[in-house]
């Protein structure tokens, strides 16, 4: 009964909800699938039956009829209705393989395991699946309206984060170039005149064999002299600390031990450190370099 369906509508259980339908919605709204006064929360079939878009609820995964359930015995993968949508998204052209790897890899993924119970979930971590359950109320058995209104706070919450995924994704490739400009000129510290991310473009372009050790580049007022990770897999590590006797020093103190008067902090890490300008940030590596 195709013509029975209600256009960009979207269905998704009542009650309690979670990480992966909620993105699931929010995916579509980004991408302008389905509309926001169109979403019905409900268990009913025969309402369920004329959505668009039927997310969490139904039984069937079938993406030619744009239905994303996964609660089936039947369905073997590992995907939630949140990796589901995502792969529709692709398939039907509406982003781009690098945009799906983005999204996918950097949240979606993290849903859909969460959803299917095999996350690990470590002390003191919070994923982003139990702050999308945090918009829940904090009564179990709270009324519908209340129910949905929480729903709606946290689309809106997952929206926002998508939107900035994805303007940072944009953000990061149009600087791209400039990394690799930097790359191309070789030693060891690439030297920025403007602040940029530079760290995903790096090691995209064959970061991991580049002899850079350091980025200088301005942060704020100040200039930032940074060590470069050995890898996209060590972001904390750095292929040469700065000087030891450096750690953890501030203003004066590093000001006195560097010879820089314009040291600013040091931190304990030693893989980064604040100079007041380009050329105390380029003094400060000159130190490192012969250490």
């Amino acid at each position: 009964m195709e013509s029975s369906i209600a256009p960009r509508s979207f269905g998704t259980h009542d009650g309690s909800f979670h990480a992966d339908e909620v993105t699931a919605c929010s995916l579509l709204l980004l991408f302008r699938c389905i509309d926001r006064d169109k979403i019905f929360r409900t268990r009913d079939p025969a309402v369920l039956e004329r959505c668009d878009y039927v997310c969490d609820v139904g039984g069937e995964y079938n993406a030619d009829r744009r239905r994303f359930d996964h609660h089936q015995a039947e369905y073997k993968g590992t995907m939630s209705s949140a990796g589901m949508v995502l792969l529709y998204l692709k398939e039907q052209h509406f982003i781009d393989p690098h945009l799906y790897d983005h999204f996918n890899k950097g949240l979606v993924m993290g849903v859909d395991a969460h959803d299917n119970g095999v996350a690990k979930l470590e002390v003191g971590t919070t994923s982003f699946s139990q702050v999308v359950s945090n918009f829940l109320p904090i009564v179990y058995d709270s009324p519908a309206k209340e129910m949905n209104e929480a729903f709606f706070r946290a689309v809106d919450f997952v929206v926002g984060h998508l939107e900035r995924m994805r303007e940072r994704m944009k953000y990061t490739a149009a600087c791209r170039n400039t990394v690799q400009e930097k790359m191309r000129e070789g030693g060891y510290c690439m030297v920025f005149e403007e602040s940029l991310p530079w760290m995903d473009n790096f090691f995209e372009l064959g970061g991991e064999v580049h002899p850079a050790q350091f980025v200088i580049m301005p942060a704020g007022s100040h200039w930032k002299l940074r060590g470069i990770p050995p890898s996209s897999h060590e972001r904390m590590q750095v292929r040469r600390p700065l000087p030891e006797h450096w750690a953890g020093l501030q203003e004066e103190e590093l000001k006195k031990i560097s010879g820089i008067p314009g040291a600013v902090f040091c931190h304990k890490g030693r893989f980064i450190s604040i100079w007041e300008t380009k050329e105390d940030a380029l003094k400060a590596l000159q130190i490192a370099l012969k250490r």
